[in-house]
């Protein structure tokens, strides 16, 4: 399984707006081939700063499958916007 990493930076004040639109981005992502879960946590110290760990059985299921996908599309539209910078993507795999 991979660990798909991104440290999401959102615009200020629209934090709430992000959080109701990523609930409505959930199901888009889910329903990806090799989809396995996903994680958003919020940073405890800085506002707008968020943990994005989604998990999949490849890294092609997300840069093939999802990212080539009209689901990405629909993704891109809902939480796109709220990013400052765009955040960049990093894949984790097993050691341990």
């Amino acid at each position: 399984m991979i660990l798909e990493h991104a440290l999401l930076q959102v615009l200020p004040g629209k934090e709430a707006a992000f959080e109701a639109a990523l609930a409505e981005a959930k199901p888009v992502i889910s329903a990806s081939p090799g989809f396995r879960g996903i994680e958003v946590r919020r940073d405890c110290e800085m506002p707008g700063h968020y943990l994005l760990i989604v998990r999949w059985d490849s890294i092609a299921d997300h840069r093939e499958g999802f990212r080539k996908s009209d689901r990405y599309q629909q993704w891109r539209e809902l939480l796109h916007p709220f990013y400052d910078p765009m955040p960049s993507v990093a894949y984790f795999g097993d050691v341990l």
